[in-house]
C-alpha cells in the first residue's frame, strides 16, 4: 500500500472512531491511535482531532490524554471540562477521568480483533 494511502486510510479510521465515541464516553489519542491500527500514532491523532473537528463535527471534547485529563489549559480546559461534566462524566479530586468507568472501546465499528491490541 502506498504511504498516501496508507496515511488517508488512518485518518479515515481515526475520524470514524472519534465519531463513535458515545456521549458520557472517552478514549485517549493512544487508544484511538491503537484502534486505527497505529500505536504509536497519538500525536497524529490530535494533529487530526485540530484539523477536522469542524469539517467532520468531530466530538472533540472525548478525546483526553493518557493519564484520564484534559490535555488543554485555559479557557479551553474549562469549555472541555464543561461540555463532558454535562454527559455526566466525573472528574476525581485530582481531575482525571476514570477509564474503567468512562472509557469506550469501538468493538462494533472497527474490524480489529481487541485481543490483538495491547492496552
Amino acid at each position: 500500500m502506498k504511504e498516501a494511502s496508507i496515511v488517508q486510510k488512518f485518518t479515515q479510521d481515526v475520524i470514524k472512531i472519534i465519531k463513535a465515541i458515545p456521549s458520557g464516553k472517552v478514549m485517549s489519542y493512544g487508544e484511538i491511535a491503537k484502534w486505527a491500527g497505529y500505536p504509536r500514532n497519538a500525536r497524529q491523532v490530535s494533529y487530526i482531532l485540530h484539523s477536522m473537528t469542524n469539517k467532520h463535527e468531530l466530538p472533540w471534547h472525548r478525546v483526553i490524554n493518557s493519564k484520564g485529563k484534559i490535555s488543554m489549559t485555559g479557557e479551553c480546559y474549562d469549555v472541555q471540562k464543561g461540555l463532558l461534566e454535562k454527559e455526566g462524566i466525573v472528574f476525581s479530586k485530582k481531575d482525571s477521568i476514570s477509564f474503567k468507568t468512562y472509557g469506550y472501546m469501538p468493538l462494533d465499528i472497527m474490524s480489529i480483533d481487541p485481543l490483538d491490541i495491547d492496552f
